[in-house]
């Protein structure tokens, strides 16, 4: 459903679902109660102003009825957001396709706390193109590739490839050496590597963290291989593994190899959900999006990116 307002300085418009019926007489009151840690008076302030708006763009007032309109859309403000220190790398550019190498913590798309500081709006500034998209995504922490559409006519053609499983992604992943290690006779949870890891993942929102159910055929498959076993600058004992996911669901590759024992050093989430904290600056998420390939659904040409970053917990050269 496009969008009645324009991007403005990089930044779309929010879409909001109305219900069509409940306890509030107004749109304005369901907003109200839907966003009661904004306050009330600054709400109703922005439906008086004609910020809040219905598809066509046309104001939404704050006696309009609940039920008038099905989706309301608005431009969410973040005057306080926390700057991301690190900067994304734009690996390619043309009339359809921008690649670009994401640093850690710098999140794909708004999200949370993160607005002006994401991949997305960053781009679209920096461009000059409000008509950016991303054609997949990566976690606020993962760092490496990301695909974005250039314009809206071949965007479907990009999106497409990854729907129908038609990108070879590799990823890269350091995680605490296990006990007992022997890179004579290389496994992982008493699997012989390499080997291809299979289970069943839910999203659900809200939650911080995907929901794995045992009982449920497989729904994600990731091809796992030992790159190498070593100390890492900083001094720990790691495990340096290389991935091929064949599904792309969310925390996918986070919750493989914690399942296997090796969660990824970094992780606040898996094996275990740890407190909120601030971002580590020291210790990203070792977790790397290093090539993407595929055939161009435009010119048929074979395409190959590669990420110019490292992960900084991977084994020190000898």
């Amino acid at each position: 459903m496009p969008s009645p307002l324009p991007v403005l300085n990089g930044v779309g418009a929010t879409r909001l679902r109305v219900p069509a019926s409940g306890p509030w007489a107004t749109i304005a009151e369901y907003v109200v109660s839907r966003f009661d840690h904004l306050g009330a008076d600054e709400l109703y302030r922005r439906f008086d102003a004609g910020e809040i708006v219905d598809a066509d763009g046309r104001p939404i007032g704050r006696d309009t009825a609940l039920g008038e309109h099905r989706f309301a859309w608005y431009y969410r403000d973040l005057p306080a957001e926390d700057p991301v220190p690190f900067e994304e790398e734009i690996l390619h550019v043309d009339d359809d396709l921008v690649v670009i190498d994401k640093p850690h913590f710098l999140p794909t798309t708004p999200s949370g706390r993160y607005l002006r500081e994401s991949a997305l709006v960053r781009l679209r500034v920096r461009l000059d193109n409000p008509d950016l998209a991303p054609i997949h995504r990566l976690d606020r922490g993962t760092a490496g590739l990301v695909m974005f559409s250039a314009r809206p006519a071949t965007r479907g053609a990009y999106q497409s490839l990854f729907e129908k499983r038609r990108v070879v992604k590799v990823y890269e992943a350091v995680s605490a050496r296990p006990p007992g290690w022997d890179p004579d006779a290389p496994a992982l949870a008493g699997r012989a590597v390499p080997l291809v890891y299979r289970n069943h993942i839910e999203s659900r929102r809200g939650e911080l963290r995907v929901t794995v159910d045992g009982d449920r055929e497989p729904n994600t498959e990731t091809a796992i291989e030992v790159r190498g076993a070593g100390v890492s600058a900083s001094g720990r004992a790691v495990l340096h593994t290389v991935l091929w996911p064949h599904t792309g669901r969310m925390h996918q590759l986070r919750v493989h190899l914690a399942a296997l024992g090796v969660g990824i050093l970094g992780d606040r989430r898996y094996p275990d959900l740890l407190p909120d904290a601030p971002d580590d600056h020291a210790l990203p998420l070792q977790l790397l999006a290093r090539e993407l390939e595929f055939t161009d659904p435009l010119s048929g040409t074979a395409r190959r990116f590669g990420t110019r970053r490292t992960l900084a917990e991977a084994p020190a050269a000898r």
